[in-house]
């Protein structure tokens, strides 16, 4: 079994680690402010989530990285390469309260994104759903809750399709990030925000 990193605590870090956890699967959650302020939300979280620093997080086999937009930087600056690791990038180029679009230049924004993990395989999903449509019942709906990802490599999407799979969701491969993610991302795709559930 691959082992599994958080990096960021907020809204869908802790949404991510809760259906992780629902499952047994055990991950290493970090933030900025170092394992002791995360004694709370683990302890909420239960047995599966440990509380770790953001290198330790960053060291495991497939790392998700959920951080404020222009916090990024300092959250991912002096990790090692990754080496082939699969990096999920959760994250929208756009911040509360303003709401106000990041400038790309022209890319999407999981293109700028992997500028900041090198060597990392990355795999956009677990952005375009709210935190409270992670959290809930995948199959409450009387189907299975949709969760869109996209990836330049196969292998790397395979293991993430799987692991979506296995927390319950139907997953939809939206294939390389220059298309997948564009549809995905908040602001500017059409597939954010939408409740979609594969019936049958």
């Amino acid at each position: 079994m691959s082992s599994i990193g958080i990096i960021g605590a907020g809204q869908i870090g802790i949404a991510i680690a809760t259906v992780l956890a629902r499952k047994g699967i055990a991950a290493t959650l970090s933030n900025s402010r170092g394992p002791a302020s995360l004694a709370d939300a683990v302890s909420t979280l239960g047995p599966a989530i440990t509380a770790g620093t953001g290198e330790e997080a960053a060291s495991k086999d497939i790392v998700f990285v959920a951080v404020n937009w222009s916090k990024l930087p300092a959250a991912l600056e002096g990790l090692p390469d990754f080496g082939g690791r699969i990096v999920i990038d959760a994250n929208n180029p756009v911040e509360a309260p303003l709401f106000k679009p990041a400038e790309l230049n022209g890319r999407a924004s999981s293109e700028v994104f992997a500028d900041l993990v090198p060597g990392a395989k990355v795999v956009k999903a677990f952005n375009h759903l709210s935190p409270q449509f992670i959290t809930s019942d995948p199959a409450s709906d009387g189907g299975k809750r949709v969760l869109f990802y996209s990836g330049d490599d196969i292998h790397a999407k395979a293991e993430v399709g799987q692991m979506i799979e296995k927390l319950g969701f139907f997953g939809i491969d939206l294939g390389p990030l220059s298309v997948g993610a564009r549809l995905t991302q908040f602001p500017g795709g059409p597939l954010p925000a939408l409740n979609l559930v594969k019936v049958g």
